[in-house]
């Protein structure tokens, strides 16, 4: 009996070692965004993108959306409540960073006004004006957002026809009215 034992060959310390580390990884949970991208709805936010980054993936675009602009910025803009993720790779398809992006209500005070089923929201600093909310009613909804591209309308039309602005021009400290 004592030569079956002899013949028994004990694992060696890195083998277990191995199997140990194979079954620590099989439990730990998946790794996560490192860090989350808090916008409010209907806001921007600005954040730095790694270098050498090719392509943004944006996980849910109706929740954010991004914009990159020179020297590196991500700008955030928030477009429904909720939480989603962007990944930034590089050409070959690497995955450079990954994080989340939480879209919150809005920070301003804010008064919201139920006619029956219908939800209509004002924002409030100083005076309340009406406020155009995801889960508003359609009518209140359509009538605000009518109202806002009038108004964007209005003051394209006022910025063409106005005459070009004289920027630091007389040489006499900045003030550029004529002298006679």
């Amino acid at each position: 009996m004592t030569a079956l034992y002899a013949f028994r060959r004990r694992r060696p310390i890195h083998e277990i070692v191995g199997i140990g580390a194979a079954l620590l990884a099989f439990m730990t949970p998946p790794a996560r965004a490192a860090d989350t991208i808090m916008v409010a709805v209907d806001q921007a936010t600005i954040s730095k993108l790694p270098e050498r980054v090719a392509t943004l993936v944006i996980g849910n675009p109706l929740i954010a959306d991004v914009s990159v602009q020179a020297g590196g910025l991500l700008v955030v803009t928030g477009k429904g409540y909720g939480v989603t993720n962007m990944i930034a790779l590089d050409r070959g398809g690497a995955v450079l960073a990954e994080r989340n992006i939480e879209v919150v209500g809005p920070r301003d005070t804010i008064v919201v006004v139920y006619r029956g089923t219908n939800r209509e929201t004002y924002s409030c600093m100083p005076n309340c004006q009406p406020r155009m909310t995801l889960g508003d009613g359609g009518d209140f909804f359509n009538q605000t957002s009518q109202q806002g591209q009038l108004r964007a309308s209005l003051a394209r039309e006022a910025a063409a026809s106005a005459p070009a602005a004289v920027v630091g021009g007389s040489g006499q400290g900045g003030n550029n009215s004529q002298q006679r």
